[in-house]
């Protein structure tokens, strides 16, 4: 067996690895997850679609547009690109050196952590060794500067520890810092109760369909609310990072622009949803038909086949053509004209007594003598 066990070994001792695999980070974990499950679920839906007899598009427009806003949601909320800033630069790679490199510097903000990466040009043979991505966490208010000292203990090149300087002061003129941890606190919790409401969304449109297009109007709503409060609180003083030929500014980021894309969407289906029940009551029911042989669904059979009995429903053919707003119009008018005709009727035929009966009461009875 010899030659199995020594190999790799010199001299008879442990396994020797002789080559540095130290790697930068390549992806976010949280994001690569969420977008896994995503997807996941997505191709699961996909693959049960051709079995659906009816309303395919209906349902599938619906389960789409939920797991992309709720995929939003959460990957945005644990993603670090609200606000951006790269640029590459000529810098000294540790302090009271003469030494520059050419580098690739990047800065991304995110609601509860900064992302900086270092890439080197591949110029000079130190940085070729160059590839650096470090997170710096600030949920309290004291946990950028101990973040700051940490960096400085590990030796973090020098353009790095300029970035988390210009984060960790909190005087007078530079508190950056402060004012983006405040802008992703406030922002964080308005995106959170769109999550919270996106559920409910979820759980209404396979209940009460017409009731999740309104808790789609508070979704998209908060999504964009999230967004103002961002743009709000955002420092005033735009942070500018110098170097010596380079100045990095800031941008919003790809998840900023992604909330208000599927804010913007979610929105917009849910004021449709609202029109056309506005429009023709108890119609969305049917087009997504979701509430079948349910509650509600005999509740509204119940009170279509009264409407037809009393001859208040007329047929499609006799039913003059209407567009989309008069018969919004007609829908609220209807409601006003009958409150006001019930009111007249009272005054005029006077109260009903419901103790009195014209008819004999009908009874499963029968006697011989009558």
């Amino acid at each position: 067996m010899k030659g199995w066990f020594d190999a790799f070994r010199h001299d008879g001792g442990p396994t020797l690895y002789d080559r540095a695999n130290r790697t930068a980070v390549t992806g976010d974990v949280s994001t690569i997850t969420f977008c896994v499950i995503a997807i996941t679920l997505f191709v699961a839906f996909l693959i049960v679609l051709p079995g659906m007899r009816k309303e395919r598009f209906t349902t599938f427009t619906s389960v789409t547009i939920s797991l992309f806003v709720g995929a939003v949601i959460l990957v945005t909320g644990n993603g670090c690109g609200w606000h951006t800033g790269e640029g590459q630069i000529t810098s000294s790679y540790r302090a009271f050196s003469n030494e520059k490199i050419i580098a690739k510097l990047g800065i991304h903000i995110g609601f509860n952590h900064v992302n900086v990466t270092l890439r080197s040009a591949g110029v000079f043979n130190l940085s070729d060794r160059i590839d650096y991505n470090e997170r710096f966490g600030w949920r309290g208010p004291d946990d950028m500067v101990n973040e700051y000292h940490k960096a400085l203990h590990k030796g973090l090149p020098y353009p790095i520890l300029t970035v988390a300087e210009y984060l960790s002061l909190n005087e007078e003129g530079f508190g950056w810092g402060r004012t983006y941890r405040q802008a992703g606190y406030y922002s964080c919790i308005a995106l959170w109760a769109s999550f919270a409401a996106w559920l409910l969304m979820n759980i209404l449109l396979v209940t009460v369909p017409v009731y999740g297009g309104y808790m789609m109007l508070l979704t998209g709503g908060l999504m964009l609310l999230s967004n103002l409060i961002y743009f709000i609180n955002v420092p005033s003083r735009p942070l500018l990072i110098r170097f010596e030929d380079t100045i990095i500014s800031f941008t919003y980021g790809w998840c900023f622009w992604l909330v208000l894309a599927a804010g913007l969407l979610v929105s917009l289906l849910g004021l449709i949803i609202t029109l056309v029940e506005i429009a023709y009551p108890h119609k969305f029911s049917t087009v997504i038909e979701l509430d079948y042989d349910t509650p509600y669904d005999r509740h509204i059979i119940i009170e279509e086949s009264h409407d037809t009995k009393v001859g208040k429903r007329r047929s499609r053919f006799e039913e003059p053509i209407a567009n989309f707003g008069s018969r919004i119009f007609r829908r609220f008018s209807k409601r006003q004209n009958g409150a006001l005709g019930a009111d007249n009727n009272d005054m005029k035929f006077g109260l009903d007594n419901p103790s009195m009966e014209l008819d004999p009461p009908k009874s499963p009875w029968r006697y011989p003598h009558r």
